[in-house]
């Protein structure tokens, strides 16, 4: 009976441990799986890279650079875009893994007028315009911040974005609206949809962090403007 008794509570004990270590082994195999079914998402759509959002949307800074991220880099207005990572070759512009055989997008060979300017360096902070350009106002900010009343006096709608702050934006012809709250410096972009040219006119008001903004039609294409900055000490530049 002994012999018996001993042999079954070794049985029982070997048992045990075999079960209690599958019990052990079980949270850790599904977070496994759950690990490798969960996908990955990309910073980077490829709606960014369609029309209109490859001429109105600034990407995500890390992302490859769309027409208007290149076009504001240019002009000094943006840091210079950074180059694209290996995470993101791998997962593809527009969040897709590439599949074989097929030869993801590049940019098109020659266009020189959107590129950087050859040695621009890269900031965490976009750059500041040339220190020799002449502001086109200077207004007195309030705690380093101001509100911006946009006036669109044309007939086209205006698209609009105030860099790593908001989205694009459409204003309406003949109608306004008011960024408030925003921390210098900042940058608004803007655009008429139509594609025609805008003369922007930013004029101080009499209280202090308040700045009106107001677009009308331009026929000369040298009167276009497309961006504008405001330093932390009140300057007002246009580009």
């Amino acid at each position: 009976m002994n012999i018996k008794s001993q042999k079954f509570r070794k049985s029982t004990g070997l048992f045990g441990a075999i079960f209690g270590g599958l019990l052990i082994s079980l949270p850790v195999i599904s977070q496994a799986v759950a690990q490798q079914s969960t996908p990955k998402i990309n910073p980077c759509p490829r709606i960014f890279y369609e029309e209109p959002h490859n001429n109105q949307v600034v990407v995500p800074q890390g992302c490859p650079p769309n027409a208007l991220t290149q076009r504001l880099a240019a002009q000094g207005l943006l840091p210079v875009p950074a180059t694209t990572s290996q995470e993101q070759t791998k997962l593809g512009v527009g969040g897709e893994t590439p599949q074989p055989g097929v030869i993801p997008p590049r940019p098109v060979p020659g266009d020189q007028a959107q590129q950087p300017s050859p040695g621009a360096a890269s900031t965490d902070q976009p750059q500041l315009l040339q220190p020799s350009q002449t502001p086109s106002a200077t207004i007195a900010l309030a705690d380093g911040k101001v509100n911006i009343k946009l006036v669109n006096d044309t007939a086209a709608n205006v698209t609009f974005q105030v860099i790593g702050d908001t989205a694009a934006r459409s204003l309406q012809g003949k109608s306004d609206v008011t960024l408030q709250g925003l921390k210098a410096p900042v940058t608004v972009t803007f655009e008429r949809q139509d594609h025609g040219q805008l003369i922007v006119t930013p004029q101080p008001s009499s209280e202090p962090g308040n700045l009106e903004v107001t677009f009308k039609e331009a026929t000369d294409a040298t009167q276009g403007r497309s961006a504008m900055r405001i330093e932390r000490n009140g300057s007002v530049f246009l580009n």
